[in-house]
């Protein structure tokens, strides 16, 4: 049966009223939801609670089922990409993510901080109700490997918390009695009183916090029975302890554990052929070290257009992604990349270019053939699973990636750049020439390596979340206004050094039950930059409107 994005919203009763919803919600979710009572209420058996965290990762309408981005940890990595300048997304109506793109009600008492607030301390509800149910001194070792998954599950959320929420210096907003203040800490002893006033933690705290949880998962992983790749494993308990190390910027520690991870793992980068297979190009988690997956039964599936698959490939006819608001690489990005370099071929080539009619398209029943259809620099890396067009039940029950060993190898090549190792470049060369470009060479130093580092990393990880995380980290700008740019008008910022808009709110509902957090607030970013214009588009009295940055 042909079903697309018309039939399906028809169901979901889409208004283009709430693309714009700005509003706050009375809805409360306060740290306080992991407390005592609630996890010792619950009669959950132990691997309930532990296929739960997976689970979690594609939770529905956490908020409500009227937000078409409330559909999990995989929306969490679209928001933090379209803070970036590495994703462009074509202009339309259908675009849920506008508010995000054009750094519109970003504030404490608006909806958009609230879903990310919302999923991640329900998520981390998840992972207290396991840990605040068993006791290490009578737990079989069964249930200790259940406990060591939790630990690294819940690492993990904090990790992204404490990174997305911290208030890092930027040139348009200024708090000094929050730098490098995270989040509140719940635990599964956290009590109802103390979550009302639990004030946000430093970033070392924090970090020792995190820490505690991954030395624990490290020492207990290996009493999980489970092989599935939607838990974590040692590699994957190595791998969040790389990323921990640098955002603490400790880069020799962080290379010591992503090396470890590339051991662990036991797996190589991927081939040619699996980044670009229509059927299974980047939906098949036995590529990945730690990844989650769908399948048909899952709510979000079901929805037909609230998951990974409508959101991540354009190349649907059941998606979003597939009716325009189309998902593109940053032109500068794809234009910097080598033609020899084969990850080159996962977005549309402009007609002309060498590479214009050597990548591969889907077809589909509905819409036809993709290469048609598409414009210049899609994306076709996320291909629905089986490489079904068509039927939602098929193409939407998909992997998405949490942590590839690729990540490892970067991680690895950056540390030791940064810690001004000779070695580092001959490292770069080495994993190009023997996965991805034959033909590179590079012969830089110092800033310019660990930039040529990263913007290997932003291709390898684009449309996988992660880098936010570096730019936020590295103080870097973003530049989405030049001349040829694909980015939409009304998000054309260049940045002087990391956006404010990196410095993610905590919320007023969160402030309103948890009094320890009123007057450390993180700025309200929105609207804090200023557009570019091209001169082009400029007033005939040749007055400036560009932003900053041109």
């Amino acid at each position: 049966m042909k079903t697309n994005l018309y039939k399906i919203l028809a169901g979901v009763c889409l208004s283009s009223s709430l693309v714009m919803t700005t509003g706050c919600i009375e809805e409360t979710f306060p740290t306080s939801v992991a407390t005592e009572d609630q996890l010792m209420g619950s009669d959950m058996a132990t691997s309930a609670m532990l296929w739960a965290m997976p689970g979690v990762l594609n939770q529905y309408a956490t908020i409500a089922d009227s937000y078409h981005w409330d559909w999990g940890y995989g929306s969490i990595m679209h928001v933090r990409d379209v803070l970036t300048e590495d994703m462009a997304v074509a202009s339309s109506g259908y675009d849920w993510y506008t508010d995000w793109e054009q750094n519109n009600h970003q504030g404490e008492s608006n909806i958009y901080p609230q879903f990310i607030w919302n999923y991640y301390w329900q998520a981390v509800l998840t992972t207290n109700k396991l840990i605040g149910a068993l006791d290490v001194e009578t737990a079989s070792d069964a249930q200790m490997g259940y406990l060591a998954a939790a630990h690294a599950f819940r690492a993990m959320f904090y990790l992204d918390m404490a990174r997305m929420f911290e208030f890092l210096p930027n040139k348009k907003t200024s708090a000094p009695n929050v730098e490098g203040l995270t989040v509140p800490i719940v635990d599964e002893n956290t009590t109802e009183q103390d979550a009302r006033n639990n004030p946000r933690v430093s970033r070392e705290k924090m970090a020792e916090f995190i820490l505690s949880d991954l030395d624990f998962a490290e020492e207990h992983i290996g009493k999980l029975e489970e092989t599935s790749k939607t838990l974590p494993h040692l590699a994957a308990v190595y791998g969040l302890k790389a990323r921990l190390y640098m955002w603490l910027e400790e880069y020799g520690s962080a290379q010591t554990y992503a090396e470890q991870a590339i051991t662990a793992s036991q797996m190589s980068p991927m081939t040619e052929d699996q980044c670009l297979n229509t059927s299974s190009g980047f939906n098949n988690i036995s590529c990945w070290m730690w990844g989650s997956q769908m399948v048909a039964e899952d709510n979000v599936v079901q929805t037909g257009i609230l998951n990974w698959a409508s959101w991540m490939s354009n190349e649907t006819s059941f998606g979003y992604s597939g009716q325009a608001p189309f998902i593109q690489i940053g032109k500068s990005l794809y234009d910097r990349l080598s033609d020899t370099d084969f990850r080159k071929k996962m977005w549309k080539a402009p007609e002309g270019e060498m590479l214009d009619g050597e990548t591969e398209f889907l077809t589909s029943a509905s819409f036809g053939y993709f290469g048609d259809r598409l414009p210049e620099y899609a994306s076709v890396k996320f291909r629905p699973a089986e490489g079904n067009c068509d039927d939602y039940t098929v193409g939407a029950a998909t992997a998405y990636p949490l942590m590839r060993v690729e990540e490892m190898y970067f991680i690895r090549i950056e540390a030791a750049a940064q810690q001004g190792n000779a070695q580092a470049q001959t490292m770069l060369v080495d994993f190009m020439q023997q996965y991805r470009d034959p033909d590179y060479v590079v012969n830089l130093s110092g800033d310019e390596l660990i930039d040529e580092i990263v913007f290997q990393k932003r291709i390898e990880l684009w449309g996988e979340g992660q880098t936010f995380f570096d730019v936020k980290r590295l103080n870097m700008p973003v530049t989405r206004g030049y001349e040829g740019t694909n980015f939409s008008d009304a998000a054309r910022f260049n940045t002087d050094g990391r956006p404010a808009w990196m410095n993610i709110c905590i919320v007023q509902t969160e402030k309103n039950n948890n009094a320890a957090l009123i007057g450390f607030e993180n700025p309200d970013p929105s609207g804090t930059e200023t557009l570019w214009v091209d001169p082009s588009q400029s007033d005939d009295d040749g007055e400036e409107e560009s932003g900053e940055g041109e």
